[in-house]
């Protein structure tokens, strides 16, 4: 196959990935904007949240935001020839992220299933909201190598709304009880994806990627 045939195939396969995602994050985004019109069922350990209100609503909305701007972050013909853009989608993504950090952490300390539970989100709003400043303080800094490397651990993090979501539904499948399931969530919505982005950042990866690219190269 010759270099235009290989990049054609490349291609493609990135951008379906990222049109997935993208379609993901906007499905589960608008399916939890539905907290603000209190609409819908609340899955039982979300309703036994001790505060629920009104910290709920303000995470669903700043989360569900967070995830629909992430994936446009990500386009780097956005980043070239809409800087401006970009700029202020980022602002968006970080002011949602800290708050759906803070507001998080508040609800994990108000979770109905103990202690795992509380330590597993709680980790997860503290993870979130960390990478999330770091990686603003990076661009603030024209950082912009490591600004990139912390926005993808930031939203791995932010996509731990989809992991969660994939895992729910499936405990009714599991001879476990929904408590003991939902602890081990708390910790299995994220840390595989923290993983995964430590996984692209990783020097293994990034090594792939450039033989991938000069054989794509090669006549």
């Amino acid at each position: 196959m010759n270099s235009v045939g290989r990049l054609v195939v490349a291609r493609p396969a990135v951008s379906i990935g990222w049109i997935m995602l993208a379609l993901m994050s906007s499905a589960v985004a608008i399916a939890s904007y539905r907290y603000l019109i209190d609409f819908g069922p609340v899955p039982p350990a979300i309703a036994a949240n001790k505060f629920k209100h009104p910290w709920l609503v303000l995470h669903a909305a700043s989360a569900a935001t967070a995830l629909l701007v992430g994936p446009i972050q990500f386009v780097s013909r956005l980043r070239a020839t809409r800087p401006k853009l970009h700029r202020w989608l980022g602002r968006i993504y970080v002011v949602c992220c800290i708050a759906g950090g803070v507001t998080g952490l508040v609800l994990a300390l108000g979770a109905s299933t103990g202690p795992v539970s509380v330590l597993g989100f709680g980790l997860l709003a503290v993870a979130w909201t960390v990478s999330t400043v770091i990686a603003w303080r990076a661009a603030v800094e024209r950082r912009f190598v490591q600004h990139q490397a912390w926005m993808i651990r930031s939203f791995a993090l932010t996509c731990a709304a989809l992991t969660l979501r994939v895992y729910i539904p499936s405990l009714e499948l599991l001879p476990v009880s929904f408590e003991t399931g939902y602890r081990v969530i708390s910790f299995a919505c994220w840390v595989p994806n923290v993983l995964i982005a430590e996984l692209l950042l990783s020097d293994w990866f990034k090594n792939l990627r450039a033989q991938s690219r000069r054989t794509a190269a090669k006549p």
